[in-house]
C-alpha cells in the first residue's frame, strides 16, 4: 500500500514562483477574499498549508519601453496593498528571520518580492539598490537577452559585464540569484562566479522535457553542488513532450498572424483549451529525476501559478498542492523527502542567503 500522507498542516510549502501580481494589477482580482480568474489568493493559500510564496514581478522592457521601473514599483504596490488588506496573514518577507517566524507560525505567510528579469534596473546594476528597498529579495537576471544577460529563448550569451556586477551586488546586498529563464552560457557563467548559493525557481529537467528553459542534468547536479535548489514547474510545455510540441505549435500559429502581445497571450490561451493536460505524474517524475541526479536537498516546487495557461489534469490552482503531496507519496518517496522538496530545501537556501 502506498504510505499516507500526513495531514496538510503538517506539511508546510514553500513555492517558488507565482505572477500572481499581474493579476492583482491589471485585473483586479481580490486577493483577500478570493477570485475566480486566479490561481493564488489568501484563503486558498491558507488551506494548501502555504507559508511561503514568492511573488515574482514580471516586466519586459520590449512591452514596457522606457516605463520598466514604472510598472515594476506598480507591481509591487499593487501586492503591498493586497498584503496590507489581509490584516497582517501575510506579510513581505525581507530577512531570514521573517521567513523563519513564517515556518514557526509566530509570523504572517512569508511574501518574497522577486524580479522576473532585470529590465526595471534600465541597465544599471546599482539601481537593485532601490528594488532591495522596496523589499525584493530574488532576482532572475533575464527572460529575454537584455543588458545583463543572455536568456533561454536568446542567443545563449553569458552574463554581461553588468551582468557580474549585477551579481556581486546581489550577493552583498542579500537577494537571491534565481537563473531560471537563463541561457546556459549564462547558467555556467553563474555558477563558475557565484560565492553563494542561487536557485532555479520554476525549471524542470531537459532529459524529461527538451525545452531549452529546462536544465541538463549537468546543470542540476552543477546547481546541487553549489548548495542551490530548483522548483518543479507545472507549466505543462516544460513537463511534458507531447505537450511541449502542441504548444510550439501554438506559438508558431499566434506568431503567424501577427498580434500585438495582448492579443496573442489571449488567442494563445483560447488556443490552448484543447491542448492534452498531462497528469500530475509529470511533475512527480521531473521530481523523481531531478533526485536522482541532484540529491532529495535541490528539490522544490516553482508552480509558476497565474503565469501559466494551461494547467496539468487535476491541478486548479494553490488549492491543489495537496494533490501533488499525495502524489509524491504514492510513487514511493519518505516524509522526510516531501517535506524537502515542499519547504524545508527552499527554506533552508533562502535562510542562507537573506541577511537576518
Amino acid at each position: 500500500m502506498p504510505p499516507t500522507r500526513n495531514p496538510v498542516s503538517s506539511t508546510p510549502v514553500f513555492d517558488g514562483h507565482c505572477d500572481t501580481a499581474i493579476k492583482i494589477l491589471d485585473e483586479g482580482a481580490d486577493f483577500v477574499e478570493g477570485s475566480e480568474t486566479t490561481h493564488v489568493d489568501l484563503p486558498r493559500l491558507r488551506a494548501a498549508g502555504v507559508r511561503a510564496q514568492i511573488f515574482a514581478c514580471f516586466v519586459l522592457s520590449e512591452r514596457y519601453p522606457g516605463m520598466e521601473a514604472e510598472r515594476a514599483e506598480a507591481m509591487i504596490a499593487a501586492l503591498e496593498g493586497a498584503f496590507e488588506a489581509t490584516g497582517g496573514a501575510i506579510g513581505v518577507a525581507r530577512t531570514a528571520d521573517d521567513l523563519r517566524g513564517a515556518f514557526d507560525c509566530e509570523g504572517p505567510i512569508a511574501a518574497i518580492l522577486g524580479l522576473e528579469g532585470a529590465d526595471p534596473l534600465e541597465g544599471r546594476a546599482e539601481n537593485l539598490r532601490r528594488y532591495y528597498d522596496l523589499g525584493v529579495r530574488d532576482l532572475i537576471f533575464a527572460w529575454k537577452d537584455n543588458a545583463f544577460s543572455g536568456s533561454a529563448s536568446g542567443e545563449n550569451r553569458p552574463l554581461t559585464d553588468r551582468g557580474e556586477r549585477l551579481l556581486g551586488l546581489c550577493e552583498e546586498l542579500g537577494v537571491m540569484v534565481d537563473v531560471s529563464h537563463l541561457s546556459d552560457a549564462a547558467f555556467q557563467h553563474v555558477a563558475q562566479a557565484a560565492s553563494r548559493p542561487f536557485i532555479a525557481s520554476h525549471s524542470n529537467c531537459r532529459s524529461l522535457c527538451p525545452s531549452w528553459r529546462n536544465l541538463t542534468d549537468r546543470m542540476i547536479r552543477t546547481l546541487a553542488d553549489r548548495g542551490g535548489v530548483m522548483g518543479i514547474t507545472f507549466a505543462t510545455g516544460f513537463l511534458s513532450p507531447k505537450t511541449r510540441e502542441s504548444w510550439s505549435a501554438i506559438h508558431e500559429r499566434v506568431a503567424s498572424e501577427r498580434l500585438g502581445w495582448r492579443e496573442a497571450d489571449q488567442r494563445a490561451r483560447e488556443i490552448s483549451r484543447s491542448v492534452h493536460r498531462p497528469s500530475i505524474d509529470w511533475i512527480v517524475r521531473h521530481a523523481l529525476h531531478a533526485i536522482d541526479v541532484g540529491g532529495e536537498e535541490a528539490v522544490a516546487l516553482g508552480s509558476d501559478f497565474d503565469g501559466i495557461l494551461h494547467e496539468p489534469e487535476g491541478i486548479d490552482g494553490v488549492e491543489s498542492l495537496p494533490q501533488v503531496v499525495d502524489a509524491f507519496c504514492e510513487a514511493g518517496l519518505s516524509d522526510a523527502q516531501v517535506e524537502r522538496i515542499c519547504s524545508k530545501n527552499l527554506r533552508r537556501v533562502f535562510e542562507d542567503v537573506l541577511h537576518s
